[in-house]
């Protein structure tokens, strides 16, 4: 079914178009929460008309359920004509909400945070589970892929589905997505709100979230928009959180060194099998840790 969304997505097929009043048209729930762009649109529209149809399937009752096209629908309501050429296709309702996904996350105006969200709804339809078990089950397939975790969900149906599913999408590695954006999801609002809004980088946002204190944040969060670069924001982050640790927390404990020169002495192939393997998880933890 996958598949055939993406190639579906993929094709602009305009034969077979008929023109449906726009009053008979209605729009189905997706990820995509931004229209931008509908003023130039609805101008082009009154100028051109809709030059690429609308997707639709039928709901039985004489209406018809967007699946692709929103945003021609909402600008040709501007530009005020009374109907649009569309393509009826025979779609599912499941069908239809991965072909929308599909569709949505092959834009490149997705903003990070929409691309996120668009992600994880698509892994939930094709996987027939809610985000939070997708979610899990990613950092789970991170940890082990780390030696965090013992192997029990690597190379399961699941997680080769996930793999798929990212390989296909073409946008980033399933790694990358967990270390990269699931991070998103926990922003505190006023980050989230500014980052669906395009007026940051993600990579900004993640660097702000590091910042508890709302007041400094929200300075922080003011030079970014200024034009304040990532590089000169971690450093200003980092001097802030080095500066409010306790006095204890900055000093190394003595016993560091003995464990660094511990580690260079030890011979991991000469230790028995079980230790060698805890030893190796714990660093991997430890790697991830520092980050």
């Amino acid at each position: 079914m996958f598949r055939e969304a993406m190639g579906l997505a993929a094709k602009e097929e305009v034969s077979g178009a008929e023109l449906k009043p726009l009053e008979a048209l209605v729009p189905s729930p997706q990820p995509r929460k931004r229209f931008e762009g509908l003023e130039a649109l609805a101008h082009s529209i009154r100028e051109k008309g809709v030059l690429q149809p609308l997707l639709v399937r039928p709901l039985g009752d004489g209406r018809y359920a967007i699946v692709a096209g929103e945003r021609r629908y909402r600008a040709a309501r501007m530009a005020g004509l009374s109907e649009v050429p569309v393509r009826v296709v025979e779609l599912s309702e499941k069908e239809a909400r991965l072909f929308a996904l599909v569709e949505n996350l092959q834009r490149e105006d997705l903003n990070p945070y929409e691309e996120t969200v668009g992600v994880l709804a698509l892994l939930s339809e094709d996987l027939g589970r809610s985000v939070e078990e997708v979610v899990g089950l990613l950092e789970r397939m991170r940890k082990e892929k780390r030696g965090v975790a013992a192997r029990n969900v690597a190379g399961s149906p699941e997680a080769r589905r996930v793999e798929e599913l990212f390989k296909a999408l073409g946008r980033m590695s399933w790694e990358s997505f967990v270390r990269h954006r699931l991070p998103l999801l926990s922003l505190p609002e006023d980050l989230r709100a500014t980052l669906e809004e395009g007026a940051i980088p993600y990579t900004a946002a993640l660097e702000l979230k590091k910042v508890k204190d709302e007041a400094l944040r929200k300075a922080f969060l003011e030079e970014v928009k200024a034009g304040l670069s990532l590089r000169e924001l971690k450093a200003r982050v980092r001097e802030v959180l080095v500066a409010r640790k306790p006095a204890l927390e900055k000093a190394p404990a003595a016993w560091y060194g003995d464990v660094i020169d511990a580690l260079k002495k030890t011979d991991f192939s000469a230790l028995p099998t079980e230790k060698r393997a805890r030893v190796e998880a714990l660093l991997a933890e430890l790697k991830e840790l520092l980050g």
